[in-house]
């Protein structure tokens, strides 16, 4: 008989100097797990994460958050430019946020696309408190190359309408005549956010052209000593696999997994695989 899946709550989490909104499920004592998501526009932590903490629930602490300059947590009001410098704002508040929620030893990251990209400065910061991570489309290889769906992303402001909102997401998915509903229904989650002048101020900083590219050096992956499974959809358009190829050859304790028929939100166009491998990580089977 299926398991039921479990309920979220969420809740507002203040730190001082910013706020949290943080989606859970399961209870505190369960073996916890960290859901980063994505830096698509409107993104948050049930956009990206809802049907994987609704049914691990009934197993794991799941926590998902949205992060800062995203959803329902702070926008700050003089953001860092460039994703590389939130990036580091968000490691460094995501373990204050688990201090607040009483989160004790290293806890498992799973990183979706920029999520991987914060598992990792999580790791360079204080990797005492990092478990196993799981990095899932994950960017943060140098150099990489700027597909027209991140482009797409990086500009949507210049037409953010339903329609543009659409065509993004439906680059995320390998197999739009199976997700189609899927992504309709995102789309209609994202796009009360997406018209936020808060929102909007985000995702310029975060995107402004001025900035460095994001990226890690091969000196800072080689002193990651952690777990690592690199999970990659084969026809990912959004971030090529060859990011993935790149962590896992130079994280000296990375496998990889590459998904195929599958794009960027492996997590729900292959959602049984990607919840058997995270529990097989989790596990120490992989």
């Amino acid at each position: 008989m299926p398991t039921k899946n479990a309920e979220i709550t969420s809740r507002d989490v203040a730190l001082g100097e910013v706020s949290y909104r943080v989606h859970t499920t399961g209870e505190p004592g369960m073996t916890p797990l960290l859901l980063l998501h994505g830096s698509g526009p409107g993104a948050t932590g049930t956009s990206n994460w809802q049907a994987v903490i609704e049914e691990l629930g009934d197993r794991y602490h799941c926590i998902a958050p949205d992060m800062i300059g995203f959803g329902d947590s702070t926008h700050l009001e003089d953001p860092p430019r460039g994703m590389k410098a939130l990036n580091q704002v968000q490691a460094r508040t995501l373990f204050e946020l688990l201090d607040a929620l009483g989160v004790q030893g290293p806890v498992t990251l799973v990183g979706n696309s920029m999520g991987g990209m914060i598992s990792l400065e999580m790791a360079l910061l204080d990797g005492d408190r990092v478990g196993p991570m799981l990095l899932m489309g994950s960017g943060g290889a140098p150099d990489l190359p700027v597909t027209e769906g991140l482009q797409h992303l990086f500009s949507f402001y210049a037409d953010p309408t339903p329609e543009s909102m659409k065509q993004l997401l439906s680059s995320f998915v390998h197999d739009m005549d199976v997700l189609a509903a899927k992504v309709d229904q995102v789309v209609t989650e994202r796009m009360p956010y997406i018209e936020r002048a808060d929102i909007k101020r985000s995702h310029a900083a975060m995107f402004d052209p001025s900035a460095p590219k994001p990226g890690f050096t091969e000196e800072e992956m080689a002193s990651i000593g952690h777990k690592v499974l690199c999970v990659h959809g084969r026809d990912d358009i959004i971030v090529p696999v060859q990011s993935s190829t790149w962590l896992a050859q130079h994280l000296p304790d990375a496998s990889l997994h590459i998904i195929p028929k599958c794009g960027h939100w492996t997590q729900i166009e292959a959602h049984d695989t990607f919840i058997f491998l995270l529990e097989s990580l989790v596990a120490g089977k992989l």
